[in-house]
């Protein structure tokens, strides 16, 4: 009886040391696992098996693709050649017209310079001193205003252009169905007058678009000719309104 009972004991043991091997080796593997925190399983029945990711290893989520810039293409005059500027800005120019055809000063305020404003030019000759500045507010209100501006000085007699923004958008800014224009140039000066050509000085690397009809009469032969010039700069990757210039022929 008594061998009986060691030889039962002496198996308990034995299966209790097991039990307690492969509790401690599950442990093992579950601590190796919150270790390495990310495992896949790979392959089938018997000959499956664990592999560990580290962190080294992991894709990080988090990170951008690098964003793309444009490398500018500029003709001997330090100018963007044409053929890029009409890429860059044939898109947005067109709603800028579109907007002035219309008289829709809500749209065209979206697309003025936050920190420059738009500058209005006559003549084609910029003189950032005298010509008026519009900032983004003032254009969305454009028609509403009834004050008079100083816009600059008739050609040839001299007197001063004293019109509200109203009689002078009629007068100096859509004077023709520019969005009809025969010709659009891209920072290509298609129209010529006596006035000295400085746009390309004066604003920082812009893209000049020049919507332009050679003449109406042909009993003028060519001196009614007109064009409208809007000039765009970039800001933070964006291109904006600065500038609008009105062009016809000048004595």
């Amino acid at each position: 009886m008594t061998k009986k009972l060691s030889l039962f004991t002496v198996l308990t043991v034995i299966i209790l040391s097991l039990a307690a091997c492969t509790v401690s080796s599950s442990n093992d593997d579950l601590d190796l696992l919150d270790d390495n925190k990310t495992v896949f399983e790979k392959g089938t029945g018997k000959e499956s098996q664990t592999v560990k990711v580290s962190e080294e290893t992991k894709p990080d989520q988090t990170k951008k693709p690098e964003e793309t810039k444009i490398e500018y293409q500029f003709t001997e005059e330090g100018i963007i050649v044409p053929e890029q500027a009409e890429m860059i800005i044939k898109d947005t120019a067109e709603v800028v017209i579109k907007a002035i055809s219309e008289k829709d000063m809500a749209t065209l305020a979206e697309f003025v310079h936050p920190e420059k404003g738009v500058r209005f030019t006559p003549y084609t000759y910029v003189s950032p001193e005298r010509d008026i500045v519009f900032n983004k507010n003032q254009i969305e209100n454009f028609f509403q205003d009834e004050n008079t501006y100083l816009w600059g000085f008739y050609d040839g007699i001299g007197d001063e252009i004293n019109l509200t923004p109203t009689e002078y958008f009629d007068e100096f800014v859509y004077t023709s169905d520019f969005i009809n224009a025969e010709e659009v140039g891209y920072n290509t000066v298609l129209s010529f007058g006596n006035a000295l050509e400085n746009q390309f000085e004066v604003y920082e690397n812009p893209i000049i678009v020049e919507y332009y009809f050679p003449g109406f009469n042909p009993e003028y032969a060519g001196m009614d000719w007109q064009s409208l010039r809007l000039v765009f700069e970039e800001y933070e990757g964006k291109w904006y309104l600065t500038g609008i210039i009105h062009n016809q022929w000048t004595i």
